[in-house]
């Protein structure tokens, strides 16, 4: 079953004036199908859903190990990276990272850097790899916060409405970049409730649509906020920057990620997001369009199975999973994985050491 979002609750999105424009990234409503495998498959909990599920995915023989990375390096004009899990783990730089991307430079190769983490704005990023010794353009760096800025951008958001915003400040410096007014935020993760007999919430009644990524500073006030919004105002669309289930805010442990506070306000909602980051084709659909790039040619390299990988194979571009990050090798080869990759390795400094082995 097919859920309802945004694409036909929306009068933004079913305005004359939206479904008649030209726009380069996107491509209207078929847009907005080709989401639907992708919040249909986000929203897989149960063993039915898993059947329905493998009905989505496309049959793939069992990944490949990684033998011949010369072969895959010359098949591709254009490698995109996931970061945290494949160039770092929280603030830890992955061993071997900056060799392996000054190698593929010297190939001529264009190296793409995206990440689901929307805490951080594209420039904030470029400080990261700065600060890991990384020489990385804030141009090569796309991130979900700037994701969510570009798809409003894209669909002409009103000038008069608002953003309510649960998340950090990335999505907030996108969305004042895009001159996109918004409310909410960190500074919202000092409010609480005071319930007592006949108390009643005021909410904006301008916000257009709420943006969810992932939150350090969640709380009550902003899940009700964003519940009477999404709920009471018109049209107000519900975008997640990401569904990640864990994130790397460490490199000791895993820790919860966007997908709970995406979660808790779906459940609130009984909406399901848009969501305009991996594994979601908008990213892809933007880059190519963005860079003139051939999707055949790109190669997705990234650590997990249903964002990255699948954001690959969505995009129609080969897929390298590195067990760096989230999944391992049991984890790949479980039997009721439905997302295989064309290749893993342990990581991507092997595209250097299985050279070196076989020289």
């Amino acid at each position: 079953m097919l859920c309802k979002g945004p694409a036909v609750a929306s009068p933004f999105l079913n305005s004359p004036k939206f479904l008649s424009k030209k726009i380069p990234l996107i491509s209207n409503p078929a847009f907005y199908n080709s989401l639907r495998p992708v919040i249909e498959w986000n929203s897989v909990r149960s063993s039915t859903s898993r059947r329905m599920a493998s009905r989505i995915v496309t049959a793939r023989a069992s990944a490949e190990k990684l033998k011949d990375p010369d072969q895959l390096i010359d098949s591709v004009k254009t490698f995109i990276f996931d970061c945290d899990g494949v160039i770092w783990k929280g603030d830890k730089l992955i061993d071997g990272v900056p060799e392996t991307l000054d190698m593929l430079r010297s190939k001529g190769k264009r190296l793409v850097f995206v990440t689901n983490n929307s805490t951080k704005s594209r420039k904030q990023y470029g400080k990261k790899f700065e600060t890991l010794g990384l020489d990385v353009s804030e141009e090569e760096i796309f991130a979900s916060s700037f994701a969510a800025a570009a798809y409003l951008k894209s669909i002409d958001f009103p000038k008069d409405k608002k953003v309510y915003v649960v998340g950090e400040d990335g999505i907030l410096k996108e969305l004042e970049l895009a001159g996109i007014q918004y409310l909410g935020g960190p500074v919202d993760g000092e409010k609480k409730i005071e319930l007592k007999p006949g108390y009643m919430m005021e909410h904006d009644e301008n916000v257009g649509a709420v943006v969810v990524g992932f939150d350090q500073y969640f709380n009550y006030y902003k899940v009700q906020y964003a519940t009477l919004c999404i709920r009471e105002n018109p049209g107000c669309l519900f975008i997640a920057t990401n569904r990640d289930a864990v994130t790397h805010l460490t490199d000791a442990q895993e820790w919860a990620g966007g997908g709970s506070m995406v979660g808790a306000i779906g459940g609130s909602t009984q909406r399901e997001p848009l969501v305009v980051g991996k594994p979601s084709t908008f990213m892809m659909d933007y880059l190519a369009n963005k860079f003139s790039i051939s999707k055949s040619q790109i190669c997705m390299v990234g650590d997990r199975l249903d964002t990255d990988i699948l954001f690959g194979q969505n995009g129609g571009c080969k897929t390298l999973l590195v067990l760096s990050g989230v999944t391992s090798l049991s984890m790949l080869q479980n039997p009721d994985n439905l997302i295989q990759p064309d290749f893993y390795t342990n990581k991507i400094s092997d595209f250097l050491s299985i050279k070196a082995a076989t020289v």
